[in-house]
């Protein structure tokens, strides 16, 4: 459904930015925090990219895939992951 929203421009261009470094659209972004508010308990991982480096997890939060993390992560590969994030 489409639906027409009149938000903050400083609140939208953070969204998009974000949006940007999830590799999600703002759609999927929005989707998200909206189920997150309304079944805070219940809402899982949003659904990004294959590739992508970071999901949401269960609480909201930002946190790193598993599937994309070699080896041991070290403090080095954090910020090397959040360079090519540009974090």
């Amino acid at each position: 459904m489409k639906t027409t929203l009149d938000l903050d421009d400083t609140l939208l261009i953070e969204a998009k930015t974000v949006a940007t470094r999830r590799r999600t659209t703002l759609k999927a972004l929005v989707e998200h925090a909206l189920k997150r508010e309304i079944h805070p308990s219940t809402t899982g991982t949003t659904h990004l990219p294959e590739d992508a480096l970071i999901e949401m997890g269960p609480h909201g939060l930002p946190r790193l895939r598993r599937a994309n993390t070699t080896g041991t992560l070290t403090t080095e590969r954090v910020r090397q992951l959040m360079d090519e994030e540009g974090v």
